[in-house]
């Protein structure tokens, strides 16, 4: 017995030792942590940290209170919640398996005994009664349990990554579809004005028509642009409907449930002061598929060790104790007691098998290791692409700006001359409608630029860390 104990210490000392790989988080090339290449313009974006809750630069509690429902009652989120739980549920089960395993039985059954099977003065027919308790524990002495304590552990620690993934894309789409309404219903004031104006011009063109001023050519010409006009303002109507009811799904509701605020924004959001991105150091750390694709690789490496401890044998740790006599009284009375201690090795002496198991997690860990490096790439690529069209929707805005400021200057100069009788009222409507028109284009300008914004924050991977 004392040798027992001593073999059994002595095994659970070597327990710690485990086969495999060590993961070692591996390092982005080194390029990928500097500055990014297109964040040179200071008008365009700073150094700045990124602020997680980037929503908040617009100033604007709608907006604000949107993002909060939907990262409470988006169900992608919930779906994303569910499967941390899921991944907490794995690791608690990987985890128990290595504590020692307890179990008790119990058997009764009445029957006959043969006459030379009865103890002396025993009853021919009685009970027969069973009771025992067992316990096992497996020395762990090759980390293959610790090993798949550490894989569930990575597995758990990627499925918050997704999580904190699926914040930041519910988190974008929200301010985009708040967006989206509002560009809409801007566009949809400037299209309704131009038809208006043009309304003008066909009562203007067909009294020019009554005095000889003017053909039915021209009267059909204006008729059809205002037509062509009058046909975008149903699309941007559906257009805005379209985004509230995208709002409402994302934030959990039905569109008849969504707040009434929300669809009141009739003005693109604006954002006047630079973006802050940090650098690509920031980026990478911050990035949940970057660190779910870091999680997974790790938890690939601990397969490894937890395949590569089936070539070595499994040493089990055990005892028994029970009792069994005839009759219930006989048990719980103080029956015959029987208890043994002792261990079981288990080697497999066909390797094969294992040894192919190896190098299929091998397998797994090159594709994590090849997704980890994707994971880096795309970051970088998808922030590098969304400050570009960032800062070329900027520019193209000050050419429309420009444009838009000429068209006004015209309007004011061709109102002077109407006064003055130079000019009749078709030519100033005429100006009014280009005036109008440059307007309607600076509109969908602000529209554009704030979908680029919200890709900028989306690819920066800010909205989880609140």
């Amino acid at each position: 017995m004392h040798r027992f104990l001593l073999l059994s210490a002595s095994a659970l000392a070597l327990s710690a030792c485990a086969v495999g790989p060590d993961h070692l988080a591996p390092l982005p090339p080194a390029a990928a942590n500097g500055p990014f290449v297109s964040a040179q313009d200071p008008a365009v974006a700073t150094p700045a940290p990124v602020q997680g809750d980037w929503w908040r630069l617009y100033d604007d509690p709608v907006l604000d209170g949107l993002v909060a429902d939907a990262l409470t009652a988006n169900t992608d989120i919930r779906v994303a919640v569910a499967r941390i739980a899921r991944a907490r549920a794995a690791l608690r089960e990987v985890r128990a398996d290595r504590a020692p395993k307890l179990g008790a039985g119990a058997s009764a059954d009445y029957g006959r005994l043969p006459a030379g099977q009865r103890a002396p003065g025993a009853p021919p027919e009685d009970w027969q009664v069973d009771v025992g308790l067992d316990v096992a524990y497996e020395v762990d002495l090759f980390g293959r349990a610790a090993r798949g304590v550490e894989a569930a552990r990575g597995d758990l620690a990627a499925s918050e990554a997704d999580a904190d993934a699926v914040r930041v894309a519910i988190a974008a789409e929200t301010a985009r579809a708040y967006f989206d309404a509002a560009s809409a219903a801007e566009r949809l004031e400037v299209a309704e004005r131009i038809v208006a104006l043009l309304d003008k011009s066909i009562v203007l063109t067909g009294r020019r028509q009554e005095v000889g001023l003017a053909t039915r050519l021209d009267t059909a010409r204006i008729g059809a642009l205002r037509n062509q006009r009058q046909a975008e303002v149903p699309a941007l109507r559906a257009e805005r409907q379209a985004a509230l009811f995208r709002l409402a799904t994302l934030t959990g509701r039905t569109p008849q449930d969504l707040p009434a605020e929300a669809g009141r924004r009739t003005s693109s959001l604006r954002l006047s002061q630079p973006i802050p991105v940090g650098d690509g150091a920031a980026l990478l750390a911050r990035r949940p598929d970057v660190r779910a694709a870091e999680r997974r690789l790790a938890a690939a490496s601990a397969r490894i060790g937890v395949a590569t401890a089936d070539l070595y044998p499994r040493i089990t740790l055990g005892g028994s104790a029970g009792s069994s006599g005839a009759g219930f009284d006989d048990i719980f009375g103080g029956g015959p007691l029987r208890w043994l201690v002792g261990g079981l090795l288990n080697w497999t002496v066909n390797q094969g098998p294992a040894r192919a198991r190896i190098q299929a997690a091998e397998a797994d860990s090159q594709a994590a290791l090849a997704t980890f490096d994707g994971a880096v790439l795309r970051a970088i690529e998808e922030t590098e692409t969304a400050l570009s069209n960032y800062a070329r929707a900027l520019d193209r805005r000050t050419a429309l700006q420009a444009a838009r400021n000429d068209a006004e200057a015209a309007v004011t100069i061709t109102r002077a001359r109407q006064r003055e009788g130079q000019i009749d009222s078709l030519e100033l409507l005429d100006a009014e409608r280009t005036f109008a028109d440059a307007e309607a284009q600076l509109a969908a300008a602000d529209g554009a630029i704030g979908a680029a914004q919200i890709d900028l924050f989306r690819a920066l991977g800010g909205g989880w860390g609140r």
